[in-house]
């Protein structure tokens, strides 16, 4: 599978652009600032229905205009996919395939397989554990639409149940049977999403450990002897959800929102026994995130039998020439499919580029 063209209008500031792209490796060149992060973010809305860098739609649309569009054209297994892709101002996200409207955004889901390697990423260390879940999440839901439609439904019921225990506390009241509604949905979907995450967690471990191994192997700092480890931490680990819910109830009633459940899991990321936030170099943490990446495109990969496109935005932040060309050479191989990479130095990256031996195509912004 890959994108060959992808055209723009309206979106961040491009008010109109085309490009026609290999089916191997894509390199977009220029100044900061000249919208390189903005083409591979369109790419990314495509797949995801939205953006990347920025989840409120309406902010994607140029200043001064009233709309955006976003048209691409793929190959898959030997037959040409149009998606599109437009917003206007006040309105509802347009999304087709082939022309047809989706009736819900969440059926596109899936569709077209795609991972992101960006300097954002570190989100993913340094922030809280929403990122973590999300990460997790996505990984599940590309190829198990139960999953993700169990987190549309449980996202709600916790919502609903949040406005029942402020609704309580606002007007001096508590009814339990009406409590107990919403407990015993989010028992049905939590259970659920906690089995699929701990059978995620037992299939990807694995896969996570040999990329950064072989992350390690090629590394210039490969002497320096470093274990990893990655875990899921929930409450669901030492208690069923409904004892959960039944224990955190006169809290939840003080706090006015749902203290325990799944929307509380986290992912632990360490090295050496110690998180990776506090005792990782840039360099380390910046391995783990990429080994974190590519064991996600591996692992998509599988479930689909599609080969992801890859998205490479500003590679050389924090990593030198030689770290860039070892990423390069890992994602060298009959595995991968499509590749795009944004760079602030044309040379530099065509001259990697070359080493490869891939088809590959230039375009200077």
């Amino acid at each position: 599978m890959f994108l060959s063209s992808i055209s723009l209008i309206n979106f961040k500031n491009f008010e109109e652009r085309s490009f026609r792209f290999d089916q191997r490796i894509n390199c977009l060149v220029g100044n900061n600032g000249v919208g390189k992060t903005n083409v591979l973010d369109a790419i990314y809305y495509l797949s995801h229905t939205k953006g990347y860098f920025n989840s409120v739609a309406s902010q994607n649309i140029k200043h001064g205009k009233d709309f955006f569009v976003v048209d691409g054209v793929y190959l898959k297994q030997e037959r040409e996919e149009y998606i599109h892709c437009s917003l206007k101002r006040g309105n509802k996200k347009v999304f087709k395939r082939n022309g047809k409207e989706y009736e819900k955004l969440s059926d596109h889901f899936g569709l077209i397989p795609l991972v992101i390697i960006s300097p954002s990423d570190t989100n993913l260390i340094s922030e809280g554990s929403e990122f973590r879940r999300k990460f997790m999440d996505m990984i599940i839901s590309m190829n198990d639409k139960e999953y993700f439609q169990d987190l549309i439904h449980y996202n709600k019921t916790l919502s609903q149940r949040n406005s029942l225990l402020k609704y309580f506390a606002s007007n001096f009241t508590f009814d339990q049977d009406n409590i107990e509604i919403y407990d015993d949905q989010l028992c049905l979907y939590g259970e659920r999403i906690f089995e699929k995450r701990k059978s995620f967690i037992k299939e990807f471990t694995p896969i996570f450990n040999r990329r950064y191994e072989h992350i390690i192997e090629t590394s210039v700092n490969k002497s320096v002897k470093e274990e990893v480890s990655f875990s899921y931490r929930t409450q669901l680990h030492d208690s069923d959800f409904r004892t959960l819910l039944q224990r955190q109830l006169e809290r939840d009633r003080i706090l006015q929102y749902s203290s325990a459940g799944i929307h509380k899991d986290d992912l632990l990321f360490q090295i050496n026994d110690y998180p990776v936030k506090k005792v990782g170099s840039q360099g380390q943490q910046k391995s783990f995130l990429i080994a974190l990446k590519l064991a996600q495109f591996d692992l998509i990969s599988k479930k689909s039998n599609v080969k992801p496109i890859l998205l490479l935005d500003d590679i050389f932040d924090k990593l030198d020439d030689q770290r860039v060309g070892q990423l390069l050479h890992l994602v060298n191989d009959d595995s991968f499919g499509q590749l795009f990479i944004t760079d602030t130095h044309d040379k530099r990256t065509e001259d990697l580029i070359r080493q490869t031996g891939q088809s590959y195509k230039m375009f200077s912004l």
